[in-house]
């Protein structure tokens, strides 16, 4: 039986930013013991050579806030076709928080169960990792998916990188990888960006199943939804469907190098974010079709350049009310920083502007 919402230990969520720090019971020897921050470099867009075998993103300086608002269109009425089209950014473990905003939104009702009819609705990717419950969340997408299709509207999710990270970390665990700067494994890069144990122990074979068959890129209402902000899908195909088949595929085959690779790209960021950022939009909208890219994956303070040291004020975190639209108007950033005393966003599509 898949856990309920809102089922289990009420765990509050931190009000600081060390989410993004090693978790105490990582050891403080082997490669990832004295990792160094992300040079200015990485932070504005990681190259071919990046890897991750530091801490996937810098502390944001507690001073700074964001103040982001886009309003929803109006809902689409019942019976003029397909319904009401919704995106949810990243969750990584915060049950909770997931449960409040699809409340929020009319998705689900006070049992947590599917109460929207013929809604649409997309995860972008990665459910675990650095929050209290992160296979209490793939439980409650894999229920409501089963409630939504019998209700004649979807609950559907894409692949993140910490899907990927959390895969690789059961099955290959402390195997040894060429991560282009020096020896890496699956575990240690798991810990070190916020793998929690209880997951790990509670992982079974039908979560890791699903996980393993998630599409990578999709297309619905000429919205294109990736989960990395990141050219690197060009890598995988020319088209949405052989994507998808090449990440199963290498999936499938289950070679550690090969998915500690597709890993490796899936958590690159920042592509769109700068000079060029426009272009690099385009480019995965001229190959792979839609009109607007909507993505998780990078927090929105980041993308603004809110971005401190670890030594930060512990003051008010970062504010976000909802999406970021940027690449000249192509892009739209879905990962609020719930993590971060942030935000968890559920979002109706389209904008308006």
């Amino acid at each position: 039986m898949t856990q309920g919402a809102g089922q289990g230990p009420e765990v509050e969520r931190t009000a600081t930013l060390r989410d993004f720090r090693v978790p105490a019971y990582v050891h403080g020897t082997g490669p990832y013991a004295h990792s160094t921050p992300l040079s200015e470099a990485a932070r504005r867009g990681y190259s071919d050579a990046y890897t991750p075998t530091e801490r996937d993103l810098p502390v944001i300086n507690r001073g700074d806030t964001v103040q982001v608002g886009v309003s929803p269109a109006a809902a689409a009425q019942p019976g003029t076709g397909p319904g009401p089209l919704y995106v949810v950014g990243d969750v990584h473990g915060y049950l909770d928080q997931l449960v409040a905003a699809l409340q929020e939104k009319g998705l689900i009702d006070s049992a947590g169960h599917w109460c929207a009819g013929t809604t649409r609705l997309w995860f972008l990717g990665d459910f675990t990792d650095r929050g209290p419950d992160g296979v209490g969340v793939i439980d409650l997408v894999m229920r409501l998916s089963a409630e939504a299709a019998a209700a004649g509207g979807y609950c559907k999710a894409l692949m993140g990188n910490h899907e990927l990270l959390l895969l690789g970390a059961k099955r290959f665990g402390d195997t040894p990888v060429n991560s282009g700067a020096g020896t890496a494994t699956f575990q240690a890069a798991w810990l070190l960006n916020g793998g929690q144990k209880t997951d790990m122990e509670r992982l079974q074979d039908h979560h890791l199943q699903w996980m393993a068959r998630l599409d990578a890129v999709t297309e619905v209402d000429g919205y294109l939804l990736v989960h990395s902000d990141t050219t690197a899908y060009l890598d995988y195909g020319t088209s949405i469907e052989e994507v998808n088949d090449t990440v199963r595929e290498t999936l499938t085959r289950n070679n550690v190098d090969e998915v500690w690779d597709l890993f490796r790209k899936f958590t690159k960021r920042f592509s769109f974010r700068d000079e060029g950022g426009a272009d690099a939009v385009r480019s995965l909208l001229h190959t792979y079709g839609g009109t607007r890219i909507v993505h998780g994956h990078s927090p929105i303070p980041y993308l603004l350049g809110h971005v401190g040291s670890e030594d930060g004020d512990e003051g008010a975190g970062p504010i976000v009310e909802g999406p970021h639209v940027y690449a000249d108007g192509l892009a739209i950033a879905m990962d609020g920083g719930v993590t971060m005393a942030g935000k968890l966003l559920v979002q109706q599509l389209p904008l308006e502007n």
